[in-house]
């Protein structure tokens, strides 16, 4: 399949009313959010590559304030628009669908800009290139990465992601990737391995076998190559997961 039947054949299966397109924990994240650095009274918020919005909404209920959510899928911002209106958070989520490597806003147009999940992409020091200068001096972002938690990971896993993500490091040199593009690192976070099979994989399975039956050749396809990254990640989480780090602009 090309790129573009590849992506609407990801988006599909990470659609239909899923709460979440990647591993992530709201108790980690309310855990992050209460031990940032003060911010404005009424801080200039977005959330990069939101997916349907579990950290927008978390976001716009913590803060209570307008979140700009940013993705590329429609299907997606209008389960965000949903879920938003369920919680009484409707008039705090402003979706806006672009492309969250080239964004046309204002320099330091944000206090705190999160991104879960998202940042590869476009690489994570392309994202941190792409997102810098729309954060304001001392601005806040609080960035999830996959991220090599062993110098010396198995085999099978270090094919697996040097195939599909050949720029994946550990922290010690994503640190360095933040401090080279603006940023002072405040610390890190690593999301427990329970969360990718409680917030993730489990609903996403499900999800699977709803589509299984009428599911074409792509989706198919997508599918089995999902399958395998969980069984990987069943048999090595301890040496790889998603790390947040979070990052004030020098």
């Amino acid at each position: 399949m090309n790129e573009e039947e590849y992506i609407d054949a990801l988006i599909t299966l990470h659609g239909g009313g899923l709460r979440r397109q990647g591993p992530g924990d709201e108790v980690l994240a309310r855990e992050i959010l209460a031990a940032l650095p003060r911010l404005p009274a009424s801080p200039r918020i977005a959330d990069l590559g939101c997916g349907a919005g579990a950290g927008t909404l978390l976001l716009a209920e913590y803060f209570r304030v307008r979140v700009r959510a940013v993705d590329f899928a429609p299907a997606f911002l209008d389960d965000l628009v949903r879920f938003a209106a369920e919680r009484g958070l409707a008039d705090l989520v402003e979706p806006i669908r672009a492309d969250m490597g080239a964004l046309d806003w204002e320099p330091g147009s944000l206090d705190l800009l999160w991104s879960e999940g998202a940042a590869y992409v476009l690489t994570f020091a392309g994202a941190l290139e792409a997102w810098r200068p729309l954060l304001a001096d001392g601005g806040i972002a609080v960035i999830s990465e996959i991220t090599w938690l062993s110098d010396d990971p198995p085999k099978e896993a270090a094919e697996f992601w040097g195939e599909g993500y050949p720029p994946m490091a550990g922290v010690g040199e994503n640190r360095r990737r933040a401090e080279v593009a603006g940023f002072e690192v405040l610390s890190t976070h690593r999301l427990p391995s329970p969360a990718w099979w409680d917030g993730y994989y489990d609903p996403l399975r499900e999800r699977m076998e709803t589509l299984r039956d009428d599911a074409d050749e792509n989706l198919l396809a997508v599918m089995a190559e999902t399958e395998r990254e969980m069984e990987l990640f069943r048999r090595h989480s301890e040496s790889y997961g998603y790390v947040f780090y979070v990052l004030r602009a020098r």
